[in-house]
């Protein structure tokens, strides 16, 4: 199925969690916000959460500097 991550499409397998989303990303570990159809979704809530076709998910990672 696909969805559109930060606006491109990705095909990811259906029923896919955010949590493996995360993990197929390389982004385990990393400072992460996610947001589904423009709603902020929970840290814990990633691995219950599954994606559905068309999903539009938006992922920013902080960055630390100074």
């Amino acid at each position: 199925m696909h969805i559109y991550l930060n606006g491109d499409c990705l095909h990811v397998s259906p029923g896919c969690t955010l949590e493996q989303l995360v993990l197929q990303l390389q982004l385990v570990g990393k400072r992460i916000a996610i947001e589904i159809n423009g709603q902020i979704v929970p840290r814990s809530q990633f691995t219950h959460l599954s994606l559905k076709p068309d999903d539009r998910v938006e992922i920013v990672q902080a960055i630390g500097g100074g």
